[in-house]
């Protein structure tokens, strides 16, 4: 992990390590811990987003080697990051891009203002830094400026780009990308889809089609789907995973907007509670602001250490 990464890494996390400072100032100070001040502790972990499994692990952590002595702050962080080290070391999995034949397809799939469409743009630079050739369908073609947003980013990227009017057929997009992907010998083929969840029924019955038309190209495929969820969200992010993971059969996440928000611990309470893949994280708009993440690192950037 490059230094430049690494600052961006602790830049982006800097509200959420300062809101876990606010919420845990004034409980220190005793001559010895308490167990009320070990309830206040897990309830100020649990109002840092944490949530009440990661908060419960410190708790119990601290209890267990503290108990009979004081403890400040700067210990209680050191704990925070050491425990969620361990909950995000299992879930740190970078795309592994592995199907053969190719082309692997990646269905991106994610609520309106997530950073969706962004987001498909970073992961398709970050796997042309890895020299794999690319190819997007814009398969939420639901909205007009999601089409036309893609086709900018396909155009910046220099990737192809299979698309439609409007309306659209969006299995009929992906079927087509699959076919071309298949004889360019592309590597990954993503797909941007319709984030509708208001109309649960209606994605369902779109994300099943897609799939249907992919099983008779390619039985493995999809081979990934990818739920982009925006960590200024905070908790609601956790409703997305188990709706779309019950609609759409989410294989991993990708969290964007982590730089702009106190509420980035929602991460590790999604890693908790889920333990799904977490491929990448975004700390940033820039294009190679979007990375897979090395978990003691970002643990520490989480709990504010060095």
């Amino acid at each position: 992990m490059s230094e430049s990464w690494l600052d961006r890494l602790r830049g982006g996390f800097a509200k959420t390590s300062a809101k876990i400072g606010d919420n845990l100032s004034g409980l220190f100070g005793q001559e010895q811990l308490s167990e009320s001040t070990l309830e206040e502790i897990e309830e100020a972990l649990i109002a840092s987003d944490l949530g009440p499994e990661t908060a419960r692990r410190v708790r119990a952590r601290i209890a267990e080697e503290s108990f009979d002595r004081r403890i400040d702050e700067a210990g209680v962080r050191r704990v925070i990051a050491q425990e969620v080290g361990a909950i995000l070391g299992p879930v740190a999995k970078p795309l592994e891009i592995d199907a053969f034949p190719r082309p692997q397809v990646i269905l991106v799939i994610g609520v309106n203002g997530s950073g969706k469409t962004t987001t498909i743009a970073k992961l398709t630079r970050l796997l042309q830094d890895q020299d794999y050739e690319v190819m997007l369908v814009a398969g939420d073609t639901f909205r007009a400026a999601a089409i036309g947003q893609l086709k900018v980013w396909a155009e910046r990227l220099n990737v192809p780009i299979i698309s439609g009017e409007e309306g659209a057929d969006a299995a009929g997009l992906v079927w087509e990308g699959v076919k071309q992907g298949t004889a360019r010998g592309t590597d990954v083929l993503i797909v941007d889809t319709a984030g509708r969840l208001q109309n649960k029924a209606g994605l369902m019955d779109e994300l099943a089609k897609i799939r249907r038309v992919l099983g008779r190209l390619n039985p493995a495929a999809p081979h990934d789907v990818v739920l982009v969820l925006d960590a200024t969200t905070g908790q609601n992010a956790l409703n997305q995973i188990e709706v779309f993971r019950e609609v759409a059969g989410v294989t991993g996440l990708v969290m964007t907007k982590l730089d702009g928000t106190a509420r980035g611990g929602v991460l590790v309470a999604a890693a908790e509670k889920y333990g799904l893949p977490i491929h990448a994280i975004g700390v940033g708009e820039k294009m190679d602001d979007l990375r897979p993440f090395e978990p003691e690192e970002l643990a520490k950037s989480i709990a504010g250490v060095r």
